[in-house]
Protein backbone atom coordinates (compact mmCIF):
# COMPACT_ATOMS: atom_id res chain seq x y z
CA UNK A 1 0.00 0.00 0.00
CA UNK A 2 2.81 2.40 0.89
CA UNK A 3 4.56 1.67 -2.40
CA UNK A 4 1.35 2.29 -4.33
CA UNK A 5 0.89 5.62 -2.62
CA UNK A 6 4.48 6.54 -3.41
CA UNK A 7 3.95 5.71 -7.08
CA UNK A 8 0.72 7.70 -7.11
CA UNK A 9 2.40 10.70 -5.50
CA UNK A 10 4.96 10.80 -8.27
CA UNK A 11 2.37 11.07 -11.03
CA UNK A 12 1.47 14.38 -12.55
CA UNK A 13 -1.55 16.09 -11.04
CA UNK A 14 -4.49 16.59 -13.40
CA UNK A 15 -4.02 19.73 -15.43
CA UNK A 16 -7.69 20.43 -16.03
CA UNK A 17 -10.01 22.03 -13.53
CA UNK A 18 -9.30 23.63 -10.20
CA UNK A 19 -7.56 20.67 -8.54
CA UNK A 20 -4.81 22.69 -6.86
CA UNK A 21 -5.81 24.66 -3.70
CA UNK A 22 -3.96 27.70 -5.03
CA UNK A 23 -6.08 27.62 -8.16
CA UNK A 24 -9.28 27.36 -6.17
CA UNK A 25 -8.31 30.31 -3.98
CA UNK A 26 -7.50 32.36 -7.07
CA UNK A 27 -10.81 31.35 -8.62
CA UNK A 28 -12.75 32.15 -5.45
CA UNK A 29 -11.31 35.66 -5.25
CA UNK A 30 -12.06 36.17 -8.95
CA UNK A 31 -15.63 35.02 -8.35
CA UNK A 32 -16.05 37.39 -5.41
CA UNK A 33 -14.75 40.25 -7.54
CA UNK A 34 -17.21 39.36 -10.29
CA UNK A 35 -20.13 39.37 -7.83
CA UNK A 36 -18.99 42.67 -6.33
CA UNK A 37 -18.65 44.20 -9.78
CA UNK A 38 -22.17 43.12 -10.72
CA UNK A 39 -23.65 44.56 -7.52
CA UNK A 40 -21.77 47.86 -7.81
CA UNK A 41 -22.95 48.16 -11.42
CA UNK A 42 -26.58 48.32 -10.29
CA UNK A 43 -28.28 51.76 -10.34
CA UNK A 44 -29.10 51.39 -6.63
CA UNK A 45 -25.38 51.27 -5.79
CA UNK A 46 -24.70 54.92 -6.71
CA UNK A 47 -25.92 57.97 -4.81
CA UNK A 48 -26.57 60.01 -7.95
CA UNK A 49 -28.58 59.26 -11.08
CA UNK A 50 -27.45 56.54 -13.46
CA UNK A 51 -25.09 53.73 -12.64
CA UNK A 52 -21.34 53.16 -12.35
CA UNK A 53 -19.59 52.10 -15.54
CA UNK A 54 -18.14 48.61 -15.63
CA UNK A 55 -14.52 49.72 -15.12
CA UNK A 56 -15.41 51.82 -12.06
CA UNK A 57 -17.40 48.94 -10.56
CA UNK A 58 -14.65 46.42 -11.36
CA UNK A 59 -11.92 48.65 -9.94
CA UNK A 60 -13.69 49.24 -6.63
CA UNK A 61 -14.87 45.64 -6.27
CA UNK A 62 -11.30 44.44 -6.79
CA UNK A 63 -9.93 47.06 -4.41
CA UNK A 64 -12.44 45.97 -1.74
CA UNK A 65 -12.12 42.18 -2.13
CA UNK A 66 -8.32 42.51 -2.28
CA UNK A 67 -8.46 44.86 0.76
CA UNK A 68 -6.45 47.52 -1.03
CA UNK A 69 -8.27 50.85 -0.77
CA UNK A 70 -7.36 52.48 -4.08
CA UNK A 71 -10.37 54.42 -5.40
CA UNK A 72 -11.23 56.44 -8.48
CA UNK A 73 -14.35 58.02 -6.93
CA UNK A 74 -15.10 59.23 -3.40
CA UNK A 75 -16.50 56.35 -1.35
CA UNK A 76 -18.66 58.48 0.93
CA UNK A 77 -20.42 60.54 -1.76
CA UNK A 78 -20.38 58.53 -4.99
CA UNK A 79 -21.73 55.27 -3.60
CA UNK A 80 -25.14 54.95 -1.96
CA UNK A 81 -25.75 53.15 1.30
CA UNK A 82 -26.24 49.95 -0.68
CA UNK A 83 -23.00 50.49 -2.60
CA UNK A 84 -21.08 51.17 0.61
CA UNK A 85 -22.55 48.03 2.16
CA UNK A 86 -21.40 46.00 -0.85
CA UNK A 87 -17.88 47.44 -0.49
CA UNK A 88 -17.90 46.66 3.23
CA UNK A 89 -18.99 43.06 2.66
CA UNK A 90 -16.31 42.66 -0.03
CA UNK A 91 -13.70 43.97 2.42
CA UNK A 92 -14.84 41.54 5.11
CA UNK A 93 -14.89 38.60 2.73
CA UNK A 94 -11.50 39.46 1.29
CA UNK A 95 -9.95 40.02 4.70
CA UNK A 96 -11.06 36.74 6.18
CA UNK A 97 -10.42 34.89 2.96
CA UNK A 98 -13.02 33.43 0.67
CA UNK A 99 -11.99 29.88 1.54
CA UNK A 100 -12.14 30.60 5.27
CA UNK A 101 -15.72 31.80 4.95
CA UNK A 102 -16.60 28.85 2.74
CA UNK A 103 -15.13 26.48 5.31
CA UNK A 104 -17.16 28.13 8.10
CA UNK A 105 -20.38 27.71 6.09
CA UNK A 106 -19.55 24.04 5.52
CA UNK A 107 -18.99 23.56 9.25
CA UNK A 108 -22.28 25.18 10.16
CA UNK A 109 -24.31 23.21 7.60
CA UNK A 110 -22.82 19.76 7.81
CA UNK A 111 -20.43 19.76 10.79
CA UNK A 112 -18.10 17.80 8.53
CA UNK A 113 -15.20 18.56 6.22
CA UNK A 114 -13.84 16.48 3.41
CA UNK A 115 -10.10 16.13 2.88
CA UNK A 116 -10.09 18.41 -0.17
CA UNK A 117 -12.03 21.14 1.68
CA UNK A 118 -9.53 20.95 4.54
CA UNK A 119 -6.57 21.25 2.19
CA UNK A 120 -8.13 24.27 0.48
CA UNK A 121 -8.78 26.00 3.80
CA UNK A 122 -5.27 25.09 4.94
CA UNK A 123 -3.79 26.87 1.94
CA UNK A 124 -5.80 30.00 2.73
CA UNK A 125 -5.35 30.10 6.52
CA UNK A 126 -1.75 28.81 6.55
CA UNK A 127 -2.71 26.16 9.11
CA UNK A 128 0.10 23.75 10.00
CA UNK A 129 -1.97 20.62 9.38
CA UNK A 130 -5.28 19.77 7.77
CA UNK A 131 -6.59 18.44 11.08
CA UNK A 132 -6.22 21.90 12.63
CA UNK A 133 -8.34 23.71 10.07
CA UNK A 134 -11.67 23.52 11.91
CA UNK A 135 -10.23 24.99 15.07
CA UNK A 136 -8.22 27.60 13.18
CA UNK A 137 -11.19 28.80 11.13
CA UNK A 138 -13.39 29.19 14.19
CA UNK A 139 -10.73 31.14 16.05
CA UNK A 140 -9.96 33.36 13.06
CA UNK A 141 -13.59 34.32 12.52
CA UNK A 142 -14.40 34.84 16.20
CA UNK A 143 -11.22 36.84 16.80
CA UNK A 144 -11.78 39.00 13.72
CA UNK A 145 -15.40 39.84 14.52
CA UNK A 146 -14.65 40.47 18.20
CA UNK A 147 -11.76 42.82 17.40
CA UNK A 148 -13.82 44.70 14.84
CA UNK A 149 -16.66 45.07 17.37
CA UNK A 150 -14.34 46.57 20.01
CA UNK A 151 -12.77 48.97 17.51
CA UNK A 152 -16.22 49.96 16.20
CA UNK A 153 -17.41 50.83 19.72
CA UNK A 154 -14.33 52.94 20.50
CA UNK A 155 -14.49 54.81 17.19
CA UNK A 156 -18.26 55.22 17.38
CA UNK A 157 -18.05 56.81 20.80
CA UNK A 158 -15.41 59.25 19.56
CA UNK A 159 -17.33 60.16 16.40
CA UNK A 160 -20.45 60.79 18.53
CA UNK A 161 -18.76 62.85 21.27
CA UNK A 162 -15.98 64.65 19.42
CA UNK A 163 -17.53 65.37 16.04
CA UNK A 164 -20.89 66.44 14.69
CA UNK A 165 -22.31 62.97 14.15
CA UNK A 166 -25.70 61.72 15.20
CA UNK A 167 -25.74 58.43 17.09
CA UNK A 168 -26.67 56.32 14.02
CA UNK A 169 -24.08 58.15 11.88
CA UNK A 170 -21.38 57.70 14.53
CA UNK A 171 -22.19 54.00 14.82
CA UNK A 172 -22.04 53.58 11.04
CA UNK A 173 -18.74 55.45 10.77
CA UNK A 174 -17.37 53.35 13.63
CA UNK A 175 -18.36 50.03 12.04
CA UNK A 176 -17.15 51.02 8.58
CA UNK A 177 -13.73 52.22 9.74
CA UNK A 178 -13.34 49.28 12.15
CA UNK A 179 -13.84 46.71 9.39
CA UNK A 180 -11.72 48.72 6.96
CA UNK A 181 -8.84 49.16 9.42
CA UNK A 182 -8.70 45.63 10.85
CA UNK A 183 -8.76 44.19 7.34
CA UNK A 184 -6.05 46.65 6.25
CA UNK A 185 -8.35 47.99 3.51
CA UNK A 186 -7.98 51.75 3.92
CA UNK A 187 -11.44 52.73 2.65
CA UNK A 188 -12.75 55.84 4.39
CA UNK A 189 -16.03 57.75 4.26
CA UNK A 190 -14.48 61.23 4.36
CA UNK A 191 -13.18 62.80 1.17
CA UNK A 192 -9.79 63.47 2.80
CA UNK A 193 -9.68 60.02 4.45
CA UNK A 194 -8.07 60.48 7.90
CA UNK A 195 -6.49 63.89 7.30
CA UNK A 196 -9.22 65.55 9.35
CA UNK A 197 -8.24 63.41 12.37
CA UNK A 198 -4.46 63.87 12.15
CA UNK A 199 -4.33 65.47 15.62
CA UNK A 200 -6.86 63.11 17.23
CA UNK A 201 -5.01 60.36 19.16
CA UNK A 202 -8.29 58.59 20.00
CA UNK A 203 -9.11 57.88 16.36
CA UNK A 204 -5.55 57.67 15.01
CA UNK A 205 -4.19 55.26 17.64
CA UNK A 206 -7.32 53.08 17.63
CA UNK A 207 -7.12 52.64 13.87
CA UNK A 208 -3.35 52.05 14.10
CA UNK A 209 -3.91 49.34 16.72
CA UNK A 210 -6.50 47.62 14.50
CA UNK A 211 -4.17 47.82 11.52
CA UNK A 212 -1.21 46.36 13.42
CA UNK A 213 -3.22 43.53 14.99
CA UNK A 214 -4.86 42.61 11.69
CA UNK A 215 -1.53 42.85 9.90
CA UNK A 216 0.47 40.68 12.30
CA UNK A 217 -1.18 37.52 11.02
CA UNK A 218 -3.52 35.19 12.89
CA UNK A 219 -0.90 32.55 13.86
CA UNK A 220 1.31 35.23 15.40
CA UNK A 221 -1.55 36.87 17.30
CA UNK A 222 -2.69 33.54 18.72
CA UNK A 223 0.83 32.56 19.76
CA UNK A 224 1.47 35.94 21.38
CA UNK A 225 -1.75 35.54 23.36
CA UNK A 226 -0.41 32.24 24.74
CA UNK A 227 3.31 32.93 25.04
CA UNK A 228 3.66 36.71 25.45
CA UNK A 229 5.48 36.24 28.76
CA UNK A 230 8.04 33.79 27.36
CA UNK A 231 9.69 35.23 24.22
CA UNK A 232 12.27 32.44 24.24
CA UNK A 233 9.47 29.99 23.43
CA UNK A 234 8.28 31.94 20.38
CA UNK A 235 8.32 30.21 17.04
CA UNK A 236 10.51 31.44 14.18
CA UNK A 237 7.43 32.96 12.52
CA UNK A 238 6.45 34.97 15.59
CA UNK A 239 10.01 36.00 16.38
CA UNK A 240 10.71 37.33 12.88
CA UNK A 241 7.30 39.00 12.59
CA UNK A 242 7.57 40.85 15.90
CA UNK A 243 11.21 41.92 15.46
CA UNK A 244 10.77 43.18 11.90
CA UNK A 245 7.43 44.85 12.63
CA UNK A 246 8.79 46.80 15.59
CA UNK A 247 11.94 47.73 13.67
CA UNK A 248 9.98 49.01 10.65
CA UNK A 249 7.60 51.02 12.82
CA UNK A 250 10.46 52.67 14.70
CA UNK A 251 12.52 53.37 11.59
CA UNK A 252 9.48 54.61 9.69
CA UNK A 253 8.43 56.98 12.47
CA UNK A 254 11.91 58.43 12.91
CA UNK A 255 12.48 58.91 9.18
CA UNK A 256 9.07 60.52 8.73
CA UNK A 257 9.87 62.96 11.55
CA UNK A 258 13.27 63.84 10.12
CA UNK A 259 12.16 64.16 6.50
CA UNK A 260 8.79 65.87 6.98
CA UNK A 261 9.10 67.95 10.16
CA UNK A 262 9.70 71.19 8.24
CA UNK A 263 7.54 70.35 5.25
CA UNK A 264 4.68 72.91 5.22
CA UNK A 265 2.48 70.47 3.31
CA UNK A 266 2.69 67.66 5.89
CA UNK A 267 4.13 67.84 9.44
CA UNK A 268 5.38 71.43 9.33
CA UNK A 269 2.30 73.24 10.74
CA UNK A 270 1.69 70.68 13.53
CA UNK A 271 2.76 70.92 17.18
CA UNK A 272 5.61 68.75 18.46
CA UNK A 273 3.35 66.14 20.03
CA UNK A 274 1.06 66.01 17.03
CA UNK A 275 4.07 65.57 14.75
CA UNK A 276 5.06 62.40 16.62
CA UNK A 277 1.48 61.09 16.49
CA UNK A 278 1.15 61.89 12.78
CA UNK A 279 4.57 60.40 11.95
CA UNK A 280 3.75 57.18 13.79
CA UNK A 281 0.38 56.90 12.07
CA UNK A 282 1.97 57.57 8.69
CA UNK A 283 4.54 54.83 9.40
CA UNK A 284 1.83 52.31 10.32
CA UNK A 285 -0.33 52.83 7.23
CA UNK A 286 2.15 51.52 4.61
CA UNK A 287 1.83 48.13 6.34
CA UNK A 288 -0.92 47.88 3.68
CA UNK A 289 -3.64 49.72 5.61
CA UNK A 290 -4.05 52.47 3.02
CA UNK A 291 -5.41 55.24 5.26
CA UNK A 292 -3.69 58.58 4.76
CA UNK A 293 -3.54 61.13 7.58
CA UNK A 294 -1.21 63.42 5.58
CA UNK A 295 -1.19 64.76 2.03
CA UNK A 296 0.92 62.14 0.25
CA UNK A 297 1.25 64.33 -2.84
CA UNK A 298 3.24 66.79 -0.67
CA UNK A 299 5.72 64.16 0.61
CA UNK A 300 9.43 64.72 0.11
CA UNK A 301 11.04 62.37 -2.46
CA UNK A 302 12.90 60.49 0.27
CA UNK A 303 9.65 59.95 2.16
CA UNK A 304 7.98 58.59 -0.96
CA UNK A 305 10.86 56.15 -1.41
CA UNK A 306 10.65 55.02 2.22
CA UNK A 307 6.90 54.51 1.85
CA UNK A 308 7.51 52.47 -1.31
CA UNK A 309 9.81 50.18 0.66
CA UNK A 310 7.42 49.85 3.60
CA UNK A 311 4.50 49.09 1.29
CA UNK A 312 6.46 46.48 -0.64
CA UNK A 313 7.45 44.67 2.58
CA UNK A 314 3.90 44.80 3.94
CA UNK A 315 2.69 42.99 7.05
CA UNK A 316 2.63 39.52 8.58
CA UNK A 317 1.82 36.20 6.96
CA UNK A 318 -1.69 34.67 7.20
CA UNK A 319 -3.19 38.02 8.14
CA UNK A 320 -5.06 40.77 6.35
CA UNK A 321 -1.96 42.63 5.17
CA UNK A 322 -0.34 42.39 1.74
CA UNK A 323 3.17 42.92 0.39
CA UNK A 324 5.85 40.26 0.29
CA UNK A 325 5.39 39.99 4.10
CA UNK A 326 7.70 40.91 6.95
CA UNK A 327 8.56 37.24 7.40
CA UNK A 328 9.94 37.10 3.85
CA UNK A 329 11.95 40.28 4.37
CA UNK A 330 13.17 39.21 7.81
CA UNK A 331 14.13 35.72 6.69
CA UNK A 332 16.15 37.12 3.79
CA UNK A 333 17.91 39.43 6.26
CA UNK A 334 18.83 36.41 8.39
CA UNK A 335 20.06 34.60 5.27
CA UNK A 336 22.23 37.58 4.37
CA UNK A 337 23.61 37.77 7.90
CA UNK A 338 24.43 34.05 7.95
CA UNK A 339 26.17 34.32 4.56
CA UNK A 340 28.21 37.32 5.69
CA UNK A 341 29.33 35.43 8.78
CA UNK A 342 30.07 32.26 6.83
CA UNK A 343 27.60 30.18 8.82
CA UNK A 344 26.51 26.95 7.12
CA UNK A 345 22.95 27.25 8.48
CA UNK A 346 20.45 30.05 8.92
CA UNK A 347 19.45 30.15 12.59
CA UNK A 348 16.66 32.19 14.20
CA UNK A 349 16.24 31.95 17.97
CA UNK A 350 17.94 28.57 18.43
CA UNK A 351 16.09 27.16 15.43
CA UNK A 352 17.51 26.23 12.04
CA UNK A 353 15.50 27.44 9.06
CA UNK A 354 15.26 24.80 6.29
CA UNK A 355 16.55 25.57 2.82
CA UNK A 356 13.05 25.22 1.38
CA UNK A 357 11.87 28.21 3.42
CA UNK A 358 14.84 30.22 2.24
CA UNK A 359 14.07 29.43 -1.40
CA UNK A 360 10.41 30.32 -0.89
CA UNK A 361 11.34 33.69 0.59
CA UNK A 362 13.72 34.38 -2.28
CA UNK A 363 11.11 33.35 -4.85
CA UNK A 364 8.42 35.58 -3.34
CA UNK A 365 10.75 38.58 -3.15
CA UNK A 366 12.09 38.18 -6.69
CA UNK A 367 8.63 37.60 -8.14
CA UNK A 368 7.42 40.73 -6.36
CA UNK A 369 10.32 42.80 -7.66
CA UNK A 370 9.76 41.47 -11.16
CA UNK A 371 6.04 42.23 -11.15
CA UNK A 372 6.59 45.76 -9.82
CA UNK A 373 9.36 46.46 -12.36
CA UNK A 374 7.30 45.31 -15.35
CA UNK A 375 4.15 47.06 -14.13
CA UNK A 376 6.04 50.31 -13.51
CA UNK A 377 7.43 50.20 -17.05
CA UNK A 378 3.96 49.63 -18.49
CA UNK A 379 2.32 52.30 -16.35
CA UNK A 380 5.00 54.83 -17.29
CA UNK A 381 4.34 54.07 -20.96
CA UNK A 382 0.57 54.41 -20.50
CA UNK A 383 0.55 57.69 -18.57
CA UNK A 384 2.30 61.06 -18.33
CA UNK A 385 2.95 60.99 -14.58
CA UNK A 386 6.38 61.26 -12.98
CA UNK A 387 8.38 58.14 -12.14
CA UNK A 388 7.88 58.69 -8.39
CA UNK A 389 4.10 58.83 -8.84
CA UNK A 390 3.98 55.79 -11.11
CA UNK A 391 6.20 53.65 -8.88
CA UNK A 392 4.20 54.65 -5.80
CA UNK A 393 0.89 53.74 -7.45
CA UNK A 394 2.18 50.39 -8.74
CA UNK A 395 3.70 49.33 -5.41
CA UNK A 396 0.56 50.43 -3.57
CA UNK A 397 -1.63 48.30 -5.84
CA UNK A 398 0.62 45.22 -5.83
CA UNK A 399 1.10 45.34 -2.05
CA UNK A 400 -2.67 45.92 -1.60
CA UNK A 401 -2.02 49.12 0.36
CA UNK A 402 -4.26 51.78 -1.16
CA UNK A 403 -2.11 54.85 -0.59
CA UNK A 404 -1.85 57.20 -3.55
CA UNK A 405 -0.32 60.51 -4.55
CA UNK A 406 -3.73 61.42 -5.96
CA UNK A 407 -3.36 60.17 -9.52
CA UNK A 408 -5.61 57.07 -9.40
CA UNK A 409 -8.67 58.75 -10.88
CA UNK A 410 -6.60 60.28 -13.69
CA UNK A 411 -4.88 57.05 -14.71
CA UNK A 412 -6.00 56.00 -18.23
CA UNK A 413 -8.43 53.09 -18.55
CA UNK A 414 -5.66 50.70 -19.60
CA UNK A 415 -3.66 51.77 -16.56
CA UNK A 416 -6.62 51.14 -14.27
CA UNK A 417 -7.00 47.65 -15.70
CA UNK A 418 -3.30 47.12 -14.93
CA UNK A 419 -3.90 48.26 -11.34
CA UNK A 420 -6.80 45.80 -11.08
CA UNK A 421 -4.51 42.96 -12.14
CA UNK A 422 -1.86 44.11 -9.67
CA UNK A 423 -4.33 44.21 -6.78
CA UNK A 424 -5.62 40.75 -7.63
CA UNK A 425 -2.19 39.14 -8.00
CA UNK A 426 -0.91 40.94 -4.92
CA UNK A 427 -3.77 39.69 -2.74
CA UNK A 428 -3.58 36.00 -3.61
CA UNK A 429 0.21 36.12 -3.59
CA UNK A 430 2.78 35.81 -6.36
CA UNK A 431 3.81 32.32 -5.30
CA UNK A 432 0.20 31.10 -4.93
CA UNK A 433 -0.68 32.57 -8.31
CA UNK A 434 2.32 30.98 -10.00
CA UNK A 435 1.67 27.56 -8.47
CA UNK A 436 -2.04 27.82 -9.22
CA UNK A 437 -1.36 28.56 -12.88
CA UNK A 438 1.14 25.72 -13.26
CA UNK A 439 -0.15 22.99 -15.54
CA UNK A 440 1.08 20.13 -13.43
CA UNK A 441 3.19 19.06 -10.49
CA UNK A 442 5.71 16.26 -10.53
CA UNK A 443 8.19 14.67 -8.19
CA UNK A 444 11.78 14.42 -9.43
CA UNK A 445 13.17 10.88 -9.14
CA UNK A 446 16.83 11.76 -9.62
CA UNK A 447 19.40 14.44 -8.86
CA UNK A 448 21.90 15.88 -11.31
CA UNK A 449 25.61 16.19 -10.46
CA UNK A 450 26.44 19.25 -8.39
CA UNK A 451 28.59 22.04 -9.83
CA UNK A 452 29.36 25.38 -8.18
CA UNK A 453 29.39 28.63 -10.12
CA UNK A 454 30.85 32.07 -9.51
CA UNK A 455 28.48 34.39 -7.68
CA UNK A 456 29.01 38.16 -7.75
Amino acid sequence: MTEALRRGAGRSAPSGGFRHPGRIIAGAFAGAIAVGTALLSLPVATAGPGRADVLTALFHATSAVCVTGLVTVDTGTYWSGFGQAVILLCIQAGGLGIMTLATLVALVLSRRLGLRARLIAQAETKALSAADVRRVVRRVVVFSLATEAVVAVVLGVRFATGYEHSLPSAAYFGVFHAISSFNNAGFGLDADNLMGYVADPWISLTICAAVIVGGLGFPVVFELAREWRTPKAWSVLTRITVIVTVALLVVGTVVFLIAESRNPGTLGPLSAGTKVLAAFTAAVMPRTAGFNNLDIAAYQPETLLLTDALMFIGGGSAGTAGGIKVTTFGLLAYVLWAEMRGDPDVEVGRRRVPATNQRQALAVALLGIGVVAVATFLMAALSDFTFDQVLFEVVSAFATVGLSTGITADVPAAGQVLLVLLMYSGRIGPLTLASGLALRERARRHQLPEERTIVG
